[in-house]
């Protein structure tokens, strides 16, 4: 799988999918907020790096891979599945990358200038996500 922007999906995204996108977003950053409240910055920060908008996201790459087969003809649901675990895996291979970047963040803020500590966490973030995706890729991979 190649990596690629595309943003003819934008169009082809309808406005109630973002509302749920934008939804689960909210609700997942609400807890993360009493979260963060009841036990601290820290463990509430550790479920603010959940991505977001995954759950609805898994749901709509499922629906619309689901549709695109169903317009094909073809009736079974097992590929609109396999999409969506795919997007799962994705997901976790991003959460490593966001654990980094948080780690980072959370060890070197104190005592560090935050520009340089945000711009240091950022790239191990894309570093530790690239990494994993190419490993995971790799020939040796099972």
């Amino acid at each position: 799988m190649r990596v690629a922007l595309d943003l003819s999906a934008l169009r082809k995204t309808k406005w109630y999918e973002y509302a749920v996108r934008f939804f689960f977003g909210g609700v997942i950053t609400v807890l993360a907020g009493l979260i963060g409240k009841a036990y601290g910055p820290t463990v509430g920060g550790l479920f603010l790096a959940f991505p977001a908008i995954f759950p609805a996201g898994a749901t709509l790459v499922e629906k619309h891979e689901r549709q695109r087969k169903h317009k094909a003809g073809i009736r079974r649901t097992a590929r609109g599945r396999q999409a969506a675990a795919l997007d799962a895996y994705g997901a976790a291979l991003g959460a490593m990358g966001l654990l980094c970047f948080a780690l980072l963040v959370w060890q070197l803020m104190p005592g560090h200038d935050p520009a340089l500590v945000l711009f240091a966490a950022t790239a191990a973030w894309i570093m530790v996500s690239i990494l994993l995706w190419r490993i995971r890729k790799s020939p040796w991979w099972p």
